[in-house]
């Protein structure tokens, strides 16, 4: 269970986080209000008392039919002597945790939606994706939003418990499975590209503001 002082750290530093701790078996775990999940992001990676600078994953799950209907779960890690958060004078003890938040269901027709941390951590960039692609659970703020695992033109989330699991579908795939080394060296160039130029824009709007 997440210790009393991460959850009085992030209230007081977040209070739109309302972070409360979750019971759990193996690391901390809590869990935040939607709408704060950056500044919590930050905070956690940022703050020379925690320095939590691996996101070591997401995961996304369906909860139906509770409410809020999808829950997202990030796992991290502050790799004490590793790894010194920019800035701070010393490295922060070791130690995991499971950050939850919960995304209510949209109505008929439109997408659940929660913030892209991609610019907290950019190697959310895929897993973001992959829930997006098996749940229909959206990023706001995502670089490159598209399917990762489905075809462009498959319709529906694999992963949602209302979806149908006897479906049959050819689904056409419109691009070379396999590729060349300069093609996979680029693209790994543009992403890499891509989360540096999100990175960077909270740092800018904080130097203008």
């Amino acid at each position: 269970m997440a210790t009393p002082s991460i959850i009085e750290a992030l209230n007081a530093a977040v209070p739109a986080a309302r972070a409360e701790a979750v019971p759990s078996v193996d690391m901390e775990t809590i869990l935040v209000a939607p709408e704060a999940l950056v500044d919590v992001c930050r905070f956690l990676r940022d703050d020379p008392a925690f320095q939590f600078s691996l996101l070591s994953d997401v995961i996304g799950v369906d909860r139906l039919p509770e409410t809020p209907r999808f829950e997202i779960t990030y796992h991290l890690a502050c790799l004490g002597d590793a790894f010194r958060a920019p800035g701070a004078s010393t490295s922060a003890p070791p130690r995991r945790l499971r950050l939850k938040t919960r995304v209510a269901d949209a109505p008929e027709g439109e997408q659940p939606r929660i913030d892209s941390i991609v610019s907290v951590w950019p190697s959310a960039n895929w897993p973001e994706r992959e829930i997006f692609d098996l749940f229909g659970v959206a990023f706001t703020g995502h670089p490159e939003l598209r399917p990762i695992l489905m075809t462009d033109d498959w319709e529906g989330h694999p992963l949602r418990k209302d979806y149908p699991v006897q479906i049959r579908k050819c689904g056409h795939i419109p691009w070379e499975i396999e590729m060349p080394p300069e093609q996979f060296a680029a693209s790994v160039a543009a992403s890499r590209k891509q989360a540096a130029e999100a990175a960077a824009k909270p740092r800018r709007e904080e130097e203008t503001q």
